[in-house]
C-alpha cells in the first residue's frame, strides 16, 4: 500500500509541479479547538502531508471553529480547512454571520457527520429543552458552527437565546470543565463520535452525563427546505436538511490552486488508515 501510494502521488505531484526541489510552500490547515474532533484530525492531515508532500510544511492552527476557519479561506490564502454544513451554505451564500460577504468557497471531501449535543448533569434540573429558561447555558466559542446550529435549535424550541438563559460562549473542553465545577448548568455541542471533552465528562467519577433530546426542534428547523444550488453550495445544501446529524467537509478557496489541492486530496484519501493512526495518537481519551 506505501508503495502504491507513494507512486501515485508522486504522479500527481509531477503533473502539477509541485514536486520540483526548488520550490518550498507552507499550507495552513484551519481546525477548531483542542477539546474537540477538528483539531486531532488536522494535526493527522498536517503530518501526512509534511511526510509525503515534497516541499511542503503543513501546520494545523487552533481555532474558534467553522466560522473562523471560512473566514481565514476568504482571505486567499494557502488555507484548506474544516466546516459544518450551515456555516460553510451561510458563508457560500453571504448570509448569517456572513452577511454581505459571501466567501468563494470549494468543496474538496466530506468527513464526518457531526452530531447535535445538548448536554447537562445529574442533579442539575434539566430533562427537556424547556428546562434551559433561566438556567446557564454554554452556546459555543465565538465563530464556532456549534454557536450557529445551538441558536438555531434554540428558537425551534421556542426560547429566546438572549432573553431565556444566561449565555456563555465556550468551547467543548471549557464547558466541560465549567460543567464539572458547577459555573454553568448545561452547553450545545455539535461535532463528531466520540468528542474527546465530551467523553471526558462521562468518564469523570462522580458525575453522570445526561443529553437532551432536542428531537421536537427538527421540523422546525428544516421548514422550508434548503434550495439545491450548484458548486459547492450543492453539497451543503443537500445535506442541510438533516438536524441532529449534519456532515463536516473540507473546504478551501478559489485561489488555491487547483491541480495542488487534487494532490493534497488524493493524498488524503490514499493515506487514510495512517492519518486515522496519527490522529488516534493525539486525543488524549484514547491513551487513557
Amino acid at each position: 500500500m506505501k508503495v502504491f501510494v507513494s507512486v501515485t502521488l508522486g504522479a500527481a505531484l509531477a503533473l502539477t509541479g509541485a514536486a520540483r526541489a526548488q520550490e518550498k510552500y507552507s499550507l495552513s490547515i484551519a481546525t477548531g479547538g483542542t477539546g474537540g474532533v477538528y483539531y486531532p484530525l488536522g494535526g493527522g492531515m498536517a503530518n501526512i502531508l509534511s511526510k509525503y508532500v515534497p516541499g511542503l510544511q503543513a501546520t494545523a492552527e487552533v481555532t474558534g471553529g467553522s466560522v473562523d476557519n471560512l473566514k481565514l479561506i476568504a482571505t486567499g490564502k494557502p488555507y484548506i480547512g474544516f466546516s459544518m454544513a450551515d456555516a460553510g451554505q451561510d458563508a457560500y451564500r453571504g448570509e448569517d454571520k456572513f452577511k454581505g460577504t459571501k466567501v468563494p468557497l470549494r468543496t474538496l471531501m466530506v468527513l464526518y457527520p457531526n452530531r447535535m449535543h445538548v448536554v447537562t448533569i445529574d442533579g442539575i434540573g434539566i430533562t427537556k429543552m424547556a428546562d434551559l429558561r433561566g438556567k446557564r447555558v454554554s452556546t459555543g466559542s465565538p465563530g464556532s458552527a456549534t454557536e450557529v446550529m445551538g441558536f438555531r435549535v434554540i428558537e425551534a424550541a421556542g426560547l429566546d437565546k438572549d432573553r431565556d438563559m444566561k449565555r456563555e460562549r465556550l468551547g467543548v473542553a471549557e464547558s466541560v470543565n465549567a460543567l464539572k465545577d458547577r459555573k454553568i448548568d448545561a452547553f450545545f455541542w455539535v461535532g463528531g463520535l466520540p468528542t474527546a471533552a465530551v467523553t471526558d465528562l462521562a468518564n469523570t467519577p462522580g458525575i453522570k452525563i445526561k443529553l437532551i433530546d432536542h428531537a421536537e426542534t427538527v421540523a422546525a428547523i428544516t421548514s422550508p427546505p434548503m434550495l439545491f444550488c450548484p458548486d459547492a453550495a450543492s453539497a451543503f445544501a443537500a445535506c442541510r436538511r438533516m438536524v441532529a446529524s449534519r456532515p463536516s467537509f473540507v473546504v478551501t478557496s478559489v485561489t488555491f490552486a487547483s491541480g495542488r489541492c487534487g494532490a493534497v486530496m488524493m493524498l488524503i484519501f490514499l493515506s487514510c488508515p495512517t492519518m486515522v493512526r496519527c490522529s488516534i495518537r493525539l486525543w488524549p481519551w484514547r491513551q487513557a
